[in-house]
């Protein structure tokens, strides 16, 4: 287990979003004002905490993205907060139990793995606001949170993995290639809401184009496919990448924080042309090792409903009603195609863009059966 406590400056300026609310299901991640605005008035004793899951916070995609979330809060309120790195599932409850110990009086946990121990701690622990990444804190489905305090982030990740894989058939299809893959760390809902996406938005395209371009590594119908059993960056993950990469693809989608370096690997040893596409954050930015691999990346602004959800807190304005981002709020959508941008078939901005619109507006319905609630 590793604490670490960072001291903000107090009486900063305001930046991002501050106090946006995320009450609603549809409330949208805010771009701040431009004017100058003053600190605001934080409860006494505030203390935010974030735990992560065993990926650890240079994951390069969620844990990281919401330990950015959070410092940028802190920042912004000039407070001190926690952040508890784990080492493996066997850490969470007990750093669950630490932060409580150290006073915390908001905790974010880091993942839908984090689930049952964040529910055991929210309901030992009633008078400490919580939220959870990507869960719903709903273990027995009944459509409420097992624990009142408890505040689920979540996104509606297949909107904008749907984009991605209706980008990369296009890719493929104009380098005369026409198959593209994807695989996961662990086959849980928020993995396979990305691979439902992405095999959904191909389909979109041969659909529009008349081609058949091929996704290997999920099936939507039977919910089953390839995964490393873990989201460790390890040799198991780099065979599972190679594996897939042997059945010819040129465009990869790994869904699982670090196992996106197993894949870049597995593509420099084979001296492959294929390309990879990020999740959660730009991979292209928090990685610029591998920029000249990444497609694009198919985001979630973790950092965004992190940072919201802990403006709320401080202010005594929490509220645990679920925030769901959409491709309408800006809680998910495309990065960037960095340096491919100048190779990008003729159109295909402008189909996303359409695209993009027809979800936003209710004409195209896509759904995953990962999705959250709305």
């Amino acid at each position: 287990m590793t604490i670490s406590r960072t001291k903000k400056l107090a009486g900063v300026v305001a930046a991002a979003g501050l106090l946006v609310a995320l009450a609603g299901c549809g409330a949208a991640p805010e771009t701040a004002p431009t004017s100058e605005e003053t600190t605001p008035e934080v409860v006494e004793g505030f203390m935010p905490c974030l735990v992560s899951d065993d990926g650890g916070f240079n994951d390069k995609s969620f844990n990281q993205s919401a330990l950015t979330g959070m410092e940028t809060a802190a920042d912004e309120l000039g407070v001190e907060f926690i952040e508890v790195e784990s080492a493996s599932a066997n850490d969470y409850a007990p750093n669950l139990e630490n932060l409580v110990a150290e006073g915390c009086t908001f905790i974010v946990a880091v993942g839908f793995k984090l689930s049952a121990d964040t529910i055991a701690s929210a309901t030992a622990n009633p008078d400490i606001d919580y939220a959870i990444i990507d869960d719903s804190a709903d273990a027995d489905f009944n459509g409420e949170s097992d624990a009142p305090n408890i505040k689920p982030l979540l996104f509606d990740t297949v909107q904008a993995a749907y984009l991605g894989g209706y980008a990369a058939a296009a890719w493929s299809d104009a380098a005369g290639v026409n198959k593209v893959g994807t695989f996961g760390g662990i086959q849980i809902p928020p993995v396979t809401i990305f691979m439902d996406g992405f095999v959904d938005g191909v389909a979109k395209f041969n659909e529009d184009k008349g081609t058949d371009v091929q996704t290997v590594g999920w099936d939507v119908a039977t919910q089953e496919g390839s995964f490393t059993g873990g989201f460790a960056a390890n040799d198991t993950a780099k065979q599972t990448a190679q594996g897939i990469l042997d059945q010819g693809v040129d465009v990869v989608l790994p869904v699982g924080g670090p196992i996106y370096q197993s894949a870049a690997a597995a593509i420099t040893d084979a001296d492959s042309d294929a390309l990879l596409i990020g999740v959660d954050s730009d991979l292209a930015v928090v990685d610029p090792s591998v920029a000249d691999l990444v497609l694009f990346s198919i985001m979630k602004r973790i950092d965004v409903a992190v940072h919201d959800a802990t403006m709320q807190a401080a202010t005594g304005e929490f509220d645990v009603t679920p925030y769901v981002g959409t491709l309408e709020n800006e809680g998910v959508g495309l990065s960037g195609f960095g340096a491919f941008e100048a190779d990008l078939p003729d159109g295909l901005v402008d189909e996303l863009a359409a695209l993009q619109e027809a979800i936003i507006s209710g004409e195209l319905e896509v759904t995953s059966p990962s999705s959250p609630a709305q």
